[in-house]
């Protein structure tokens, strides 16, 4: 979330001491200082989404987590690839 704006943004990257961000989705991006950002809570993602609890989404975070809590790189890798994976064939 750009605190600033109270817009929620998707980072994009970094240029010199900015994060770039943009409305999820493409839109132009902008810069914002990275003491303005903060995580989006799952309230505010489902609302500037438009997004409904999805209980695959649920269960390979879950994974991701407990593969992070044990230190195991590669499932955490894993989830990841079956994060995208997921992502594009259930939420285009």
């Amino acid at each position: 979330m750009d605190t600033r704006s109270g817009t929620f943004a998707q980072v994009m990257g970094r240029v010199g001491p900015q994060v770039q961000v943009r409305l999820p989705g493409g839109e132009r991006e902008w810069e914002v200082p990275p003491g303005a950002l903060r995580l989006a809570t799952g309230e505010e993602r489902r609302a500037a989404t438009g997004a409904r609890r999805c209980g695959e989404c649920d269960a390979i975070r879950a994974g991701r987590r407990a593969a992070e809590a044990r230190g195991d790189r590669s499932a955490m890798s894993d989830a990841a690839v079956l994060m995208g994976r997921h992502l594009r064939e259930a939420h285009p």
